[in-house]
């Protein structure tokens, strides 16, 4: 594999998950928030995307972040009836955000970054390996 492939390649994949990175934060910043209009929904959870994106000057398959897509799972709801937005019963809409789940994402992106952190320095490794040989 040619080395400035491999470099392009790797480097999708961390902007990708750079991306990825940043919709679980918001997802994370928003797990307790509430609706700012009574009787409106809360925050809901967004789902990173990649995409795949074919490179004809690399002959080679990128990724790209895709755009996220809204988790359409129920509202969690919370008895507190003195919350401004509680409903009759006194109940209030939370965002459909579990903060464990959003951990583990985070995690996995988080490896995903390192592996193709990984890739980039090997290829530096082996491209300069290769500089020293041709001296």
């Amino acid at each position: 594999m040619d080395f400035s492939k491999s470099m392009a390649v790797a480097a999708s994949g961390m902007r990708a998950q750079t991306d990825r990175m940043k919709t679980i934060a918001e997802n994370i910043a928003n797990a307790n928030s509430t609706s700012p209009v009574k009787g409106a929904d809360p925050y809901r959870r967004k789902i990173a995307t990649i995409k795949p994106d074919f490179n004809r000057d690399l002959d080679a398959t990128l990724v790209s972040a895709g755009k996220p897509i809204p988790d359409r799972s129920d509202f969690r709801s919370q008895y507190d009836p003195g919350n401004p937005n509680a409903d009759k019963q006194g109940y209030v809409k939370l965002p459909n955000v579990d903060s464990l789940v959003e951990i583990m994402d985070m995690r996995a992106a988080q490896r995903s970054y390192e592996a193709d952190l990984s890739v980039m320095e090997s290829t530096k490794q082996m491209l300069a390996k290769t500089v020293d040989l041709l001296k």
